[in-house]
């Protein structure tokens, strides 16, 4: 039998170990730096003078997990939302060098990420009818806001979208949409209203349309998987 001060150790030990391996997770935003953008090829839809991205690395317990651009949004204390940077293979068999391996390495703007704070989990957010050629998005707690385009790309749609839901919480048709002779960009930037809770969207070349959000379900981030969200708004 364990005398009574190595069983107080031994418990104590444990409790230590069991802390450890739960302690949180240090996520921060590193410094940003400039890199070469590659507008070719980048479904995003660069301005034409844009040659450079800023970018950030995403560091989680001191390793780099991914590069961002953009600003990042807060959507609780613990979890925020921010623009991955992707760095792409662009070589060509045909390229110079005409081997295998040889690389040529872009930079260009990816999908959007979700990071918890304490978990340190970084999850790539599947946003519904998101096109990046399209698509800027305007955050507002945990939605976002957003033209997107139907599957056949000949619908622009206004979307409402929430981190943790599975389906749009507003996906309204604005106007047919021609993928070789459209504007740019499609939209203007979505306009938010807290009370009551409404979302302006405009159309390159159309008025303003504002539509009510109500009833949703607040789904937070943090709480797993989340839920099925309510209908689509009318």
């Amino acid at each position: 039998m364990l005398r009574p001060s190595i069983s107080l150790a031994v418990a104590l030990a444990a409790a230590l170990a069991h802390g450890a391996g739960t302690r949180p997770h240090v996520v921060v935003l590193g410094a940003a730096r400039k890199v070469p953008y590659s507008i070719a090829g980048d479904p995003a839809g660069a301005r034409k003078d844009e040659i450079e991205l800023r970018v950030r690395p995403l560091v989680v317990d001191g390793k780099i997990k991914e590069w961002t651009t953009g600003e990042a949004h807060d959507i609780t204390d613990r979890s925020f939302v921010v623009r991955r940077a992707i760095r792409l293979n662009d070589a060509l068999p045909t390229d110079a060098g005409g081997h295998a391996g040889a690389a040529h390495w872009v930079w260009q703007r990816g999908p959007w990420l979700l990071i918890d704070r304490v978990s340190g989990k970084v999850t790539a957010l599947r946003l519904p009818d998101y096109d990046p050629a399209v698509s800027e998005v305007v955050w507002f707690r945990d939605y976002a806001a957003y033209c997107g385009l139907s599957s056949s790309g000949r619908q622009l749609y206004a979307v409402v979208a929430q981190t943790g839901a599975r389906r749009p919480l507003l996906s309204k048709k604005l106007r047919e949409w021609n993928p070789i002779d459209h504007p740019s960009p499609a939209c203007s930037p979505a306009v938010w209203q807290r009370e009551p809770l409404q979302i302006a969207f405009q159309p390159a070349g159309s008025p303003p349309m504002s539509f009510d959000l109500v009833g949703l379900s607040a789904v937070l981030v943090e709480d797993g998987d989340g839920g099925e969200a309510g209908d689509s708004a009318n």
